[in-house]
């Protein structure tokens, strides 16, 4: 893009924002901010799945900001995990901004130490500083800057003043006026010293038109992934960023394979010796001790495979141990900086919520609390509907005889005013009527909950129930959404991770009765049983078409 300056067109530098964070934390509402973009700040399953771009101009650059999914982790287990990951290293932003909740930092740090080791361009964004105030939490924003050696400013989301540091931050990070240098995790020295050894050979590997896009972070973080085995990841870095990794993942292991191939042909040898051995006895007695031979040669055949099979096993647990001391080395850099920069006024301002955790998580209380609370919703939606609908019923009831007075006087023809009064007209306000009301109603009351938090416990609660059923508990909150609109239910099913599961939980969540399925239910019921003139029972049968007219058949 360019801007006229005294008849001379100059040209605006662009350059791309990554804005990342736990869900939660502000993230969508400071990039609404930023960006001028309306986008929802609530957080519906799935909602943040796609990434949400947009354009930020300020002094002389123009910024294209990325809102990348909300994730605890970046270790690839979920979709948005994969999403996140994928496009802070392939991407290639100029600068990620990572938002912090200022009221649970240690939980949020974590996932900032995993996204330095890919990227040295951070910004630290410690958001709803005014929720920290009010339960008496302090953060020394200048001690976390010095700890991380990344720029940290602090924001109130909703307030569009706070984010003013935070534009001219991002502008003199991309333009390299501020110098990044991001203290990352030191490990154990045998992982450390697998690393140093590592980055020399990944660096051999790196073709000429790949160099400047891999950064020395980027060959770090690529370094762990060989060294944690993470073959999904590998395979990825490969295809991404074109890198052979092969011979570096053979390469690392060299010294336990000259060991395994010097076991291996001392086995070898003495099968051989075996062997000479049979030969001999074969000569001397032909039956018997053939049938001998025959059971030692598959005795050591099967010692063979065991070894073989010991040695996967002992290579996977090695693996399992480095990814472990990874992520414990992580979450104890996490609780440390935690420490040092926050200050409590009551240190136990937490039990309140854990004890409260405590009685909505629980065996005894859990469940019947989630029914009340379940039920006082539904409640609330049908009751509080019937109010709202009767009025647009009667308002649309009244503006369709006005259409047809109005259709009759210009004297149209009776088949037009059947077609767009009776038919299209009829059908489209009875499914506004119907409808509207309960998920206007619900979903905020929904939306209110899981501003609570206690979607999560609804989940929590119920994940025993479902992993029998071969499901996740995450389904549950779908299934929740489904009484409101089967379409969002479907659509929020992206929240569960596994695949089967996600199947599972998109055809199961088509028999929950919805808004437009809980109406005909009703209007069925009160049909099935009615007395007659006579006072004799007699069952109806009603189907509610499309256009909204009801055939009723009688067998008596």
């Amino acid at each position: 893009m360019s801007k006229k300056i005294k008849g001379k067109e100059v040209k605006k530098a662009e350059y791309t924002i990554a804005l990342a964070g736990n869900p939660n934390v502000g993230k969508s509402t400071i990039f609404n901010s930023l960006t001028g973009m309306h986008q929802h700040t609530g957080n519906w399953p799935g909602k943040t799945v796609a990434n949400a771009t947009g354009k930020m101009e300020y002094k002389d650059s123009i910024f294209k900001i990325v809102d990348i999914p909300g994730t605890y982790s970046i270790m690839s287990n979920s979709e948005e995990e994969e999403i996140a990951r994928d496009y802070i290293c392939f991407g290639n932003p100029d600068v990620t901004i990572i938002v912090l909740d200022a009221t649970c930092m240690e939980k949020n740090i974590n996932l900032l130490f995993q996204i330095m080791e890919i990227t040295k361009n951070i910004i630290v964004c410690a958001n709803l500083l005014d929720e920290a105030k009010k339960k008496k939490i302090k953060i020394d924003l200048k001690k976390l800057q010095e700890i991380l050696g990344v720029p940290v400013i602090g924001t109130i989301a909703q307030k569009k003043k706070t984010l003013e540091n935070l534009k001219e931050c991002i502008y003199n990070v991309a333009k390299g006026k501020i110098k990044c240098k991001p203290n990352v995790v030191n490990y154990n020295n045998y992982i450390e010293n697998q690393i140093a050894e590592l980055i020399p050979k990944l660096k051999k590997e790196i073709k000429e038109e790949e160099k400047e896009k891999i950064t020395k972070n980027i060959l770090r973080w690529i370094s762990l992934k060989i060294i944690e085995g993470n073959d999904k990841i590998l395979n990825k870095i490969e295809t991404e960023l074109k890198i052979n990794l092969k011979d570096i993942e053979l390469s690392k292991n060299l010294t336990k394979k000259t060991e395994l191939k010097e076991e291996k042909d001392k086995t070898d040898k003495k099968i051989l010796k075996l062997i000479k051995k049979e030969k001999i006895l074969e000569e001397q007695k032909k039956y018997t001790i053939n049938i001998s031979s025959q059971k030692r040669l598959k005795q050591k055949q099967n010692e063979k495979n065991i070894e073989k099979q010991n040695e996967k096993n002992i290579q996977n647990e090695e693996t399992k141990q480095i990814k472990d001391i990874i992520i414990e080395s992580i979450i104890h850099k996490s609780e440390e900086v935690s420490k040092k920069v926050c200050t409590y006024e009551n240190e136990k301002y937490y039990n309140k919520q854990l004890k409260i955790d405590k009685i909505l998580t629980s065996k005894k209380f859990g469940i019947p609390i989630m029914i009340i609370f379940l039920a006082l919703i539904f409640w609330i939606t049908i009751i509080g509907a019937n109010y709202p609908s009767q009025i647009l019923f009667k308002f649309f009831g009244w503006l369709q005889v006005k259409i047809s007075e109005g259709l009759l006087y210009i004297n149209s023809p009776l088949w037009i005013i059947d077609m767009l009064v009776n038919g299209i007209y009829q059908t489209l306000t009875w499914v506004i009527s119907v409808m509207l009301p309960p998920m206007a109603i619900f979903f905020p009351l929904f939306t209110f909950l899981e501003d609570l938090g206690y979607l999560p416990r609804i989940a929590f609660n119920m994940d025993g129930f479902f992993k029998k059923a071969c499901c996740s508990g995450k389904q549950m909150i779908t299934m929740c959404m489904g009484f409101g609109c089967n379409a969002c239910g479907v659509t929020g099913c992206r929240i569960i991770d596994s695949p089967r599961e996600r199947l599972i939980a998109i055809l199961t969540n088509n028999l929950v009765p919805c808004n437009r399925k809980i109406s005909i239910f009703n209007n069925n019921i009160h049909h099935i049983y009615c007395r007659n003139n006579a006072g004799n029972r007699s069952i109806y049968f009603i189907n509610t078409n499309s256009s909204g007219s009801n055939y009723i058949w009688n067998p008596s």
